[in-house]
């Protein structure tokens, strides 16, 4: 399924009927009085959340959304019948933005969480409602009011408790199979990841986390560089990153700088990124060149006060205990966010 986080629609509420003109026309009852019916409510545009939708592909398709009208009033006080409510469905994590001013309206995070998006109008009233003892015969009635409308902007952000992060081709679609039954694509070329994976984690005794691999950042990926800035948006949500590194297409380059640039762009597209609290990971050490620079390597990042954790996500050597640190420290950040 192709995967789209960014849609926008157009939604409005059905128009109210309208009131019912109408006189009672029965035998041995002269001069019958108003009996105009109320017309019926407009239906309602509702957005409602769903854990079974993992993209907004459906709304790509489909961009006008409108709920029908209510019926019109009819004589013998018979009301409209009121229209049923357009729900339309999305993803959890769907962010819900004003198309004219970018204000967010909704953040739709739970479950069957709903956000009305368009009233409908309201019914008019029969000229039944319109009688006085000096108005006997009122021969008018109201109009429906038109439901309301207007543009929407979505924006889905995978709800995710850690993401991985780092540069194209370094490893962490192979970690998030090795570690989850996610099977994101694997291949030897940059971007082979296109759009973000999820897996649940297991790390404990009836422990888990969801895990997401971002696509890979490069310099400039806050500014639409690669494919970085589409899917910042998608660590936004997560407490805590998984900063993977691959020295072994730069034997003799400082790994601190790549950790120092991935973390410069996450700055730029939003600071607050910069304070999720991070676990640096090396990455691909089954190879010799990059074994035997592991001792260098972590000296480099303790000069910084930084501890860096090596695992090979091919084989598997190392990433038990890196699981067990990423899920330890995540329950501590998750119990002092949360409670």
């Amino acid at each position: 399924m192709q995967f789209i986080d960014e849609v926008k629609i157009w939604v409005k509420g059905g128009d109210g009927g309208r009131g019912s003109v109408s006189f009672r026309r029965e035998k041995f009852i002269p001069r019958g009085g108003p009996n105009g019916g109320d017309g019926g409510k407009g239906g309602d545009t509702i957005l409602i959340a769903r854990e079974g939708l993992s993209t907004l592909l459906d709304l790509r398709y489909q961009q006008h959304y409108r709920a029908k009208n209510g019926a019109h009033g009819r004589g013998k006080n018979q009301q409209g019948k009121s229209a049923e409510n357009l729900i339309i469905p999305v993803p959890l994590g769907t962010v819900v933005k004003d198309k004219e001013t970018g204000e967010i309206l909704k953040d739709l995070t739970q479950e069957g969480e709903r956000f009305l998006t368009a009233k409908g109008g309201r019914g008019g009233r029969g000229n039944a409602r319109f009688a006085t003892s000096t108005r006997q015969a009122p021969r008018f009635a109201e109009p429906g009011e038109k439901g309301e409308e207007r543009w929407l902007q979505l924006e889905l952000k995978l709800l995710a408790d850690v993401g991985i992060v780092g540069h194209p081709n370094i490893g962490k679609s192979t970690l998030l199979r090795r570690v989850s039954a996610a099977r994101p694509k694997v291949a030897d070329y940059p971007f082979t990841t296109l759009v973000p994976s999820l897996g649940v984690v297991s790390y404990g005794e009836h422990k888990t986390f969801v895990m997401a691999d971002i696509p890979g950042l490069i310099a400039g990926a806050h500014r639409g560089t690669g494919l970085g800035m589409r899917f910042l948006r998608h660590i936004e949500r997560t407490l805590l990153l998984v900063h993977l590194m691959d020295i072994s297409t730069d034997p003799q380059g400082d790994p601190w700088s790549h950790y120092e640039e991935i973390n410069e762009e996450l700055g730029k597209f939003h600071p607050a990124l910069l304070e999720k609290p991070q676990v640096p990971v090396l990455n691909k050490i089954d190879l010799p060149e990059v074994r035997e620079r592991i001792p260098h390597v972590k000296d480099s990042f303790r000069r910084h006060g930084v501890d860096l954790f090596a695992i090979s996500a091919v084989t598997g050597e190392g990433v038990d205990e890196v699981v067990r640190e990423i899920g330890q420290r995540w329950e501590k950040i998750k119990k002092a966010t949360y409670g």
